[in-house]
């Protein structure tokens, strides 16, 4: 199925109101701008997208399926223990964070709307997370490494551990080395936790 000319336009959509929000922050962004960044007008737009408010959930969800789809593969390989992918889990969910951060500097702007505005996109990060987690702790079952009753619950409880990696906006708190060394330590206190006796 060829991409019709409509469909194109509607993905160059986001992509133009992407880097708006991420140079010039979510509330300094128009929909006359975006338009103007795809050649449109304003009225035009309107007809792919309601309003602000829905573009920028778009590109929420486009970020939040892009750095799923990077974690994914990055603890998908085969040879590594449940525990190296749950460390590798902690560690790109923070690096990933780390450079939307520094090549976008308005991200917490846009991150901070999207939590109080739309709350069912983070309800979906978070049961994104926890799945990737639950795929981890499953592997780990299975190869007798971890022993977890429940792999659902605590999926969710290993993600609330490291939410702190997992949030843009807690990146200023400490420096990256720091970071780092907690994200490690965090991840080794639960693997002990984890593991079967």
């Amino acid at each position: 199925n060829p991409i019709s000319e409509s469909d194109e336009l509607k993905e160059k959509i986001p992509d133009a109101a992407e880097k708006r929000f991420l140079t010039y922050g979510y509330g300094k962004t128009t929909m006359v701008e975006i338009a103007t960044d795809v050649d449109m007008s304003a009225a035009n737009l309107y007809r792919y997208f309601q309003n602000k408010q829905d573009i920028a959930a778009e590109c929420a969800d486009r970020c939040m399926c892009s750095r799923n789809d990077h974690i994914r593969e990055a603890i998908r390989q085969p040879s590594l223990s449940a525990s190296q992918r749950l460390h590798i889990f902690a560690l790109e969910a923070f690096r990933f964070n780390i450079n939307s951060a520094k090549e976008s500097p308005k991200i917490n702007e846009l991150v901070e709307y999207i939590s109080n505005e739309r709350k069912e996109l983070v309800h979906e990060k978070i049961n994104a997370q926890c799945s990737l987690i639950a795929e981890i702790l499953a592997h780990g079952n299975e190869t007798g490494e971890f022993d977890i009753a429940d792999i659902i619950a605590t999926s969710r409880t290993v993600y609330t551990s490291l939410v702190i990696f997992d949030v843009p906006i807690f990146l200023n708190l400490f420096s990256e080395e720091e970071f780092e060394k907690t994200a490690n330590n965090v991840v080794n206190l639960l693997i002990q936790g984890l593991k079967k006796r």
